[in-house]
């Protein structure tokens, strides 16, 4: 495909009356219709004085469901909305799709074709790159648009901070040792999606089911839903809050937990009638760390629950931000 014929594509690939059969998932994948959006995912916020209240909600939101929303999680507006300005404008740039073709880019872009599973595409475009070190690597992100880099990396390291303020709350709900996940973790990887409407948002995806092999991914979905969450054997909608954040606990954090709190399953759906934007900062340990149940939550009364594995070989071995069930080694 020459660039001409890319830019076409990437600007008007969404542009159809029905959805192409390219797009359609068998039967036993698609959305189907659609339940309505549940505003029952636990809101907590984080600017309560009474910490031991805050961590009590986010240990039962992190069994219940394993996923809670944060407000008043000190990222500020500008820097939201500074961040998502330049992921809109990066997604609208007709010429992003050869502009990483050099060697000295660490960043992927793919438009809904690169998300082939099984021969079905997703609805969707992405643009995902490495985070850490911070300053080595936004050297290599994408030079345009112009504020990319700086609103960027501004924002990675006020959700980075966010990060281990919530990993330092649910330290203390499960009685671990201050720090102690705060020492094996940095928001390795930031993702952002791009959800063009839909003609027909019953029979595709934008995302399937699965789940994320992070300590705890930090979603921002902006003011339009998409994300749906696995509870007891059914779909349910979260909700969007324009100035919360969606936190999602990891299969990394389950192991850690030695299964006290729960990765469940997820997906994204599309709509009729809005373009969806998120980001995802998963927050994971090194590459080279090895994970297991802390040796505080073991006992002879209470077993290790899973196997021991190097984080880059668990991710490996999973198939990791694909369609894959949980592959967590019981022990």
């Amino acid at each position: 495909m020459d660039n001409t014929a890319a830019a076409k594509y990437a600007l008007n690939w969404f542009n159809v009356p029905s959805v192409p059969k390219s797009y359609v998932l068998p039967e036993k994948d698609r959305p189907g219709e659609l339940p309505p959006v549940c505003h029952t995912l636990p809101v907590i916020d984080l600017g309560k004085r009474i910490e031991a209240e805050t961590v009590q909600h986010i240990i039962n939101a992190s069994r219940e469901f394993g996923f809670f929303q944060v407000i008043n999680h000190g990222v500020s507006d500008d820097v939201i909305c500074d961040t998502t300005k330049v992921f809109r404008e990066f997604c609208e740039m007709p010429e992003k799709e050869s502009s990483n073709s050099g060697g000295n880019s660490n960043w992927a872009y793919g438009n809904s074709t690169s998300f082939t599973r099984k021969g079905v595409d997703l609805w969707r475009e992405n643009i995902k790159h490495p985070c850490y070190p911070l300053k080595d690597c936004m050297q290599q992100w994408p030079e345009k648009p112009n504020e990319y880099r700086e609103a960027v990396s501004t924002y990675v390291t006020e959700v980075g901070k966010l990060g281990k303020t919530i990993l330092e709350l649910i330290c203390k709900g499960l009685g671990l040792e201050e720090g102690y996940l705060n020492g094996i973790s940095e928001v390795e990887i930031l993702s952002a999606n791009s959800y063009p409407p839909c003609p027909e948002p019953s029979l595709t995806l934008g995302v399937l089911r699965h789940h994320d092999p992070s300590l705890v991914t930090i979603l921002y979905q902006g003011n339009v839903p998409g994300l749906q969450v696995m509870k007891d054997g059914m779909w349910i909608s979260v909700g969007a809050m324009p100035d919360a954040f969606v936190v999602n606990i990891g299969t990394q954090l389950e192991m850690n937990s030695n299964g006290m709190v729960k990765s469940v399953e997820h997906r994204a759906v599309t709509n009729s009638k809005e373009a969806r934007l998120s980001i995802a900062a998963f927050i994971n340990p090194s590459p080279s760390c090895i994970v297991e149940p802390a040796q505080a939550l073991v006992s002879e009364l209470n077993p290790a629950q899973y196997k021991r594995a190097v984080y880059k070989e668990f991710v490996n071995n999973s198939g990791a931000f694909g369609p894959h069930t949980k592959t967590l080694q019981r022990a």
